[in-house]
């Protein structure tokens, strides 16, 4: 199963795509792919990944959603919020 990373897991995994197989070690569970990947890329991906949005055939999912081998699967960082800049403040205008 191919999945696609971003931003911060892409640069943990050093590539915007990875290949897990699927089998006895990843059931067919978003949140059991992420346990795979984890594995494998350690700690800071998991920590990343589970404050994250998991995506399957371009909707959000939770973490027990099942996955078909067929699916499209996206793993998307949290996103913090831009430098502020353009973007008036409170009371200075």
């Amino acid at each position: 199963m191919k999945v696609r990373l971003f931003a911060a897991l892409r640069e943990i995994a050093g590539s915007s795509w990875v290949d897990v197989e699927t089998g006895a070690a990843v059931d067919t569970s978003a949140g059991s792919l992420l346990d795979a990947l984890s594995a494998t890329y350690g700690e800071e991906f998991e920590r990343i990944a589970r404050s994250g949005t998991v995506v399957v055939n371009g909707e959000p999912a939770g973490w027990a959603r099942p996955i078909a081998a067929e699916d499209e699967v996206a793993l998307l960082p949290p996103v913090s919020g831009g430098t502020g800049r353009g973007v008036p403040r409170r009371g200075s205008g």
